[in-house]
């Protein structure tokens, strides 16, 4: 199928784990969001602020894809931009709120829909939002095995280069083959039945494999 941003996509392919290589898909979805004028943007900003091991993640990804391949408009159903990062220098939500501060000046057009956090300091307020315990962190990328479905984990930022740098520990073949699976790392299973509930209304093409079940 051919994209609203030009580009030509094999979903069947890309979304079946065998067709291809999983380097194919990295490639692909880097070509895709640069072609997503906010989403660079957001990417240009990350890596202008030099924040510590940061990156864009989750939602603003994977369903600016999912936009693009059923020719959405490229903002339908994002709620936010989730913007993570790592930095135990000091835990304080003081420090925090400055960085978010920042963020957000950085991008004022983008501003209400951006959520910056710092994954040092997550286990310090999970337990009393989410009424579970939380482990500390070691590392921005550790928090993606933590999601609620694999199809979730993915993260993306600027290298040095300027090229675009995809982290999916799951892989991609989920993402590309609209398909929810669950992650059982966490008892995420609330969580996980009100998002894909959500999704499934906004992207009717969607898959999701119910809590509980082995994709």
């Amino acid at each position: 199928m051919t994209s609203e941003t030009g580009l030509l996509i094999d979903t069947a392919r890309l979304g079946d784990a065998y067709a291809v290589c999983e380097e194919v898909r990295l490639d692909r979805l880097a070509q895709i969001l640069e072609t997503v004028p906010h989403v660079m943007d957001i990417l240009r900003a990350i890596q202008a602020l030099e924040l510590p091991d940061a990156w864009l993640v989750s939602g603003g990804i994977y369903q600016t894809v999912w936009n693009v391949l059923t020719g959405r408009p490229l903002l339908h159903g994002i709620k936010d931009f989730d913007i993570i990062y790592f930095d135990g220098t000091d835990l304080s939500y003081e420090v925090e709120d400055a960085v978010i501060k920042r963020v957000n000046a950085s991008l004022p057009d983008l501003a209400d829909l951006l959520e910056t956090r710092n994954q040092a300091r997550v286990h310090l307020w999970y337990e009393q939002r989410f009424g579970r315990p939380y482990r500390p962190l070691d590392c921005a990328m550790d928090s993606l095995t933590t999601y609620a479905s694999r199809t979730h984990a993915v993260a993306a930022r600027l290298d040095k280069t300027g090229r675009i740098a995809v982290h999916a520990p799951f892989g991609l073949a989920n993402l590309f083959g609209m398909r929810l699976v669950p992650n059982y790392v966490q008892p995420n299973e609330r969580t996980y039945i009100e998002k894909s509930e959500r999704m499934k209304v906004l992207w009717p093409e969607l898959s999701v494999v119910p809590w509980g079940e082995r994709a």
